[in-house]
C-alpha cells in the first residue's frame, strides 16, 4: 500500500506512538484526577504533561489546553461559545465544514450573521478583503490555517493583527497546520487554536484539543461531571474542566504527547521540508502530463502544506481515485467536506482528487502514482 490521504489521517504512526497504546492502557485506565488514589493521581499526571507539551509547542498556557474527541469538536466549542445574539462573523472561503456548517447553523438559528472574506494568493488583499467585512458588530473571525483541500495557507499572523487592532477575537482551525507550520498563538494574536491530534501531531483518532488564550471566557456547549466543584449545579468556571465534562479518551491523549515528542525529536522543519520536496516532485511531474489540471501555481514554501488537488480531464475524480486504489494507492477524491473551497475554485460540481504525502513517504512512492495517472 501506497498511503497519500495525510491530510484526512496520518499514517503510518511513529513507532514511539505505537508503543505507547498497550503501556497506557496497562497503567493509565484511571479516571484522571477523579480519585485520591495513587492510580487516578498518576493518571492526572500523566494527562497534564501532554497539556505541557501541546501548550509548549503552540504558545498556551497549560491549563488552557481542553481535550476533545476530534477538531471538529473543538471548534464547535470554541465558536458557538463565543457567539452572542446580534453578532457578526466571518470567515474566509476557504473553510471546512466543521467550520461553515456551525456558522450557518448560527445564522439560520437567528443568533449571528456571517460574511466570507475571499482568499487572494496575495496576502495583502486577502487581509484587506477580511478587513472590508469588519461592522461595528463584528466579534469574530474564524479561518483555517490552510485549506484542506488545496494546500494554500492564509496569512495567519496577518489576520491575527487585524483582529487585535480591532478587538475581534480570532479563532484559527488548525486541521492542516499543527505539527508541521509554524504556529505560535502568542505571536500570531490567536485568541482560540483548534487541531486534530490524529493528523499531523501523529496521534490516535478520536483525539484533539482547544487551546484557549489568557483572559478568553467562552460558554460551555455541554456540562456534566469533571470531578470538580461537584456540589455545584453549574459547570466549573475555570479551564480545562469548564470543557471536559465526562471521562478522558487517556490513552488518545498519551498519544498524542507521544506525537509531539515524534515531532521535536526529528524537527519539525525537517518533516515540513520532506513532505514539501514531495509535493513539489507531484506537482512537477503532474503540471508536465497534458491530460492533468492543476488548480494553484506551484507550492511556495511556508505558505503551503503539503496538499495538492488535481483532475484528470474527461474523468471523474472518484474514478481517478479507484483507479489508484486498485492499484494499491491511497488518495481522495470529491469535495473533502470543504464545499466552499471547491467554490472559491470553481470546482464545486466536479471535485478533486487530493493527494498528501507524509513523513514516512518517499519519491519513489510518487513516482509510482504518477505513472499510474498517466494510463488514464
Amino acid at each position: 500500500m501506497i498511503y497519500l490521504d495525510n491530510a484526512a489521517t496520518s499514517y503510518p504512526k511513529p513507532k514511539n506512538v505505537l508503543l505507547s497504546v498497550m503501556p497506557s492502557v496497562n497503567n493509565y485506565s484511571f479516571n484522571s484526577g477523579r480519585g485520591g488514589y495513587t492510580q487516578s493521581l498518576a493518571s492526572a499526571e500523566k494527562i497534564y504533561s501532554v497539556r505541557e507539551r501541546v501548550g509548549k509547542f503552540f504558545g498556551f498556557s497549560p491549563q488552557n489546553v481542553v481535550f476533545t474527541k476530534n477538531c471538529t469538536e473543538a471548534l464547535n466549542m470554541a465558536i458557538k461559545g463565543s457567539v452572542k445574539k446580534g453578532e457578526h462573523i466571518i470567515i474566509s472561503s476557504l473553510e471546512h465544514n466543521s467550520v461553515a456548517r456551525v456558522v450557518n447553523k448560527l445564522y439560520l438559528d437567528g443568533i449571528c450573521t456571517y460574511d466570507i472574506a475571499p482568499f487572494s494568493f496575495d496576502e495583502d488583499e486577502t487581509v484587506a478583503a477580511f478587513s472590508s467585512l469588519i461592522k461595528e458588530n463584528t466579534s469574530l473571525i474564524v479561518c483555517t490555517h490552510s485549506s484542506n483541500v488545496f494546500g494554500v495557507s492564509l496569512p495567519i499572523r496577518k489576520i491575527g493583527e487585524l483582529c487585535k487592532n480591532h478587538g475581534i477575537r480570532f479563532i484559527v482551525d488548525g486541521a492542516q497546520g499543527a505539527g508541521v507550520a509554524d504556529i505560535n498563538a502568542k505571536r500570531d494574536n490567536i485568541d482560540v487554536f483548534c487541531a486534530p491530534g490524529h493528523k499531523c501531531l501523529y496521534g490516535l483518532m478520536g483525539t484533539g484539543f482547544m487551546a484557549v488564550g489568557d483572559n478568553i471566557t467562552l460558554d460551555t456547549l455541554m456540562e456534566g461531571g469533571t470531578g470538580s466543584s461537584s456540589s455545584l449545579l453549574t459547570q466549573p468556571d475555570f479551564l480545562p474542566d469548564r470543557f471536559e465534562a465526562g471521562t478522558l479518551n487517556n490513552t488518545g491523549i498519551i498519544s498524542v504527547g507521544r506525537g509531539i515528542d515524534f515531532i521535536n525529536s526529528f524537527g519539525r522543519d525537517k518533516i515540513y521540508s520532506h513532505e514539501m520536496s514531495l509535493v513539489f516532485a507531484l506537482y512537477d511531474m503532474l503540471s508536465s502530463l497534458n491530460n492533468v489540471i492543476l488548480y494553484t501555481p506551484r507550492p511556495n514554501k511556508n505558505k503551503t502544506m503539503p496538499i495538492l488537488s488535481f483532475n484528470v480531464k474527461n474523468v471523474p475524480c472518484e474514478k481517478v481515485a479507484a483507479v489508484l486504489g486498485d492499484n494499491g494507492i491511497c488518495v481522495r477524491a470529491g469535495l473533502h467536506c470543504s464545499p466552499l473551497a471547491h467554490k472559491h475554485f470553481n470546482t464545486e460540481k466536479i471535485g478533486t482528487v487530493r493527494v498528501s504525502p507524509g513523513a514516512f513517504n518517499v519519491k519513489k512512492e510518487c513516482l509510482t502514482f504518477v505513472d499510474v495517472v498517466k494510463k488514464l
